[in-house]
């Protein structure tokens, strides 16, 4: 290795640990950055289709946006709608799931809870009605005095909410200057290395790509299809469940157990039967098959290729490190590392070492 590349690679390590180090103790700046980051990510190829149909790179992100918070908006009063429209049907379903619980409950805990009978029963659920009803205001007036006292302490508290309020302003200029950024970070390759370079970036893009916009895809079908089903069998709160399984299955397995969870436990309340907790789980059993060999092949493609233990795993080590940041990025990282093990396992494939001094196999 010659002294110029020693000194280049010295240099490079100097600035990448203070830049780790920075990165480490400033997460709550950098998080809202990130979320751009990926924002853009998405929307990039949008606005790259407008600027090949001869719109302005500045017109085409303007259109984009408009159209991003019209569908943001719209979507949100729809579920917003219907939640209300759930909790009012819900809240007349009361004194059902209070017999259903009743019905099952064992006689001591009956006796602890003081609800022997069912008239007791009725009073007790008034009481904490009320209770909630006049403790709603003040739920959260030690919320608020937290959040005062750490703004006026915390600086850095007040920059990470100033830098999600500016989220949008980030994603503006990202937008922008992607492909000025593109340029910058090639020119400081050098050119015996732009093929390789080129190559991995392609891959990487079809990895990302794939996981990214192909699980928002697959997960706003699944919610769909679990929030119809669901409301065809009669369950409470269909929409509210159906969306919040759909929305988490963007950290694989995790949308599944929770909508199993509460479409049962919301099927029992209300039923008090063994049909409508079977008719739940048979619907998500066929969405998730439908999903494994339909949805996610077709929309998302073998792009990943990750096996499901080591997604698995892979989730389990990022939310152990990172929590639920960790396991949401837990995936993508993982494939990406994989394309770049996958190039190390070919370079070991042609070495000497493994082919023998010669170039040939070792006997």
């Amino acid at each position: 290795m010659s002294k110029n590349s020693k000194i280049i690679i010295g240099a490079a390590l100097f600035l990448i640990v203070p830049a780790i180090a920075v990165l480490y103790y400033s997460s709550a700046v950098f998080v809202p950055l990130f979320i751009a980051f990926a924002l853009a990510y998405i929307l990039n190829p949008a606005v790259k289709l407008l600027e090949r149909n001869g719109v302005k790179r500045l017109y085409a992100i303007m259109t984009v946006f408009c159209l991003a918070i019209l569908l943001c908006t719209g979507f949100t009063l729809f579920f917003a709608i219907s939640i209300m429209g759930e909790f009012a049907n819900m809240q007349l379903n009361l004194p059902a799931y209070a017999r259903h619980l009743y019905e099952v409950a064992p006689e001591p805990i009956k006796g602890y809870l003081g609800i022997e009978t069912t008239g007791k029963l009725a009073v007790r659920l008034n009481e904490l009605i009320e209770q909630a009803r006049n403790a709603a205001p003040d739920i959260f007036k030690p919320l608020l005095a937290i959040m005062r006292q750490a703004l006026t302490s915390t600086v850095s508290l007040l920059l990470a909410v100033l830098g999600y309020l500016i989220i949008p302003v980030y994603l503006f200029y990202l937008l922008l200057d992607l492909p000025q950024l593109k340029t910058a970070i090639e020119s400081y390759i050098p050119a015996r290395f732009r093929p390789v370079y080129d190559k991995k970036l392609s891959e990487v893009d079809t990895v990302l790509s794939g996981f990214v916009r192909g699980q928002l895809s697959v997960c706003a079908i699944l919610a769909f299809l679990y929030s119809a089903g669901l409301y065809v069998i009669g369950i409470d709160l269909a929409i509210a469940i159906g969306t919040l399984a759909g929305a988490t299955f963007i950290i694989p397995y995790v949308g599944t157990i929770i909508g199993i969870s509460l479409s049962v436990v919301m099927a029992l309340l209300k039923f008090n039967d063994l049909l409508h907790p079977l008719l739940c789980l048979g619907w998500f059993g066929f969405v998730q098959l439908m999903e494994g060999t339909v949805f996610t092949p077709k929309i998302v493609g073998n792009t990943v290729g990750l096996h499901p233990l080591v997604a698995i795993v892979a989730l389990l080590i990022g939310g152990q490190l990172f929590g639920i940041f960790g396991m949401l990025l837990a995936v993508p990282v993982t494939a990406v590392l994989q394309v770049f093990l996958r190039s190390l396992a070919a370079y070991y494939r042609d070495s000497e070492f493994y082919r023998g001094d010669d170039g040939r196999s070792a006997h």
